[in-house]
């Protein structure tokens, strides 16, 4: 029977892009599909966060996939969030790159028209809506990712480098179990080395 998983990232996230790319070698060794959905540390750090011009970008970035989203529907999520991540991540350029939002649309097959979101809060509602979908489930102590594991949601699991093949099986099953554990709460230890983008 296949397993469902729900992810909530924000490409403004290195820890949330390491997950991600584990969620996918998941669904290459085990049977499971995974929804992808769009939150916003900026949304969830507005409060706390000054709002300088890296708090626009999340913020800008953000709007640019939900817009995207409520255009072409949830199936682009994933190939634009992949198209971001590669180049603000892996390739370094960061949120405020040169071309990075307009190439990753192109790669996506989505209309540079689209970047106009950036700017705007016509997108906001429905961002908020995704966004608070998501701590809805597993509260607002946390970051991205979020994965909900058939209706059970938690932070991470935040891993360097992401898991490949089996091994990245055998991380999917553990974080099954504990979903599927009444009362699991968290496991967490300091964190000692960086995102590491292979």
């Amino acid at each position: 029977m296949t397993a469902s998983a729900d992810f909530w990232f924000d490409p403004a996230c290195p820890w949330a892009w390491m997950t991600s790319r584990w969620m996918l070698e998941v669904e290459q060794v085990r049977d499971v599909t995974t929804t992808w959905h769009v939150m916003s540390l900026a949304i969830l750090n507005a409060d706390r966060d000054d709002h300088d011009a890296n708090w626009q970008r999340k913020l800008g970035v953000v709007r640019v996939l939900t817009a995207a989203e409520q255009a072409h529907g949830n199936e682009v999520l994933l190939p634009l969030y992949t198209a971001l991540g590669n180049r603000i991540h892996v390739e370094g350029r960061g949120l405020g790159g040169d071309g990075v939002l307009e190439e990753s649309l192109a790669e996506a097959g989505l209309p540079a028209s689209l970047i106009e979101a950036a700017g705007t809060d016509r997108h906001d509602d429905a961002l908020r809506k995704s966004h608070q979908a998501g701590m809805d489930l597993v509260g607002m102590e946390v970051g991205t990712p979020v994965i909900a594991v058939e209706g059970t949601a938690f932070f991470g699991p935040v891993v360097t480098p992401a898991p490949k093949g089996e091994a990245a099986g055998k991380l999917w099953d553990g974080v099954r179990l504990v979903a599927g554990t009444d009362g699991f709460f968290e496991i967490k230890r300091t964190r000692d080395r960086g995102p590491v983008f292979d």
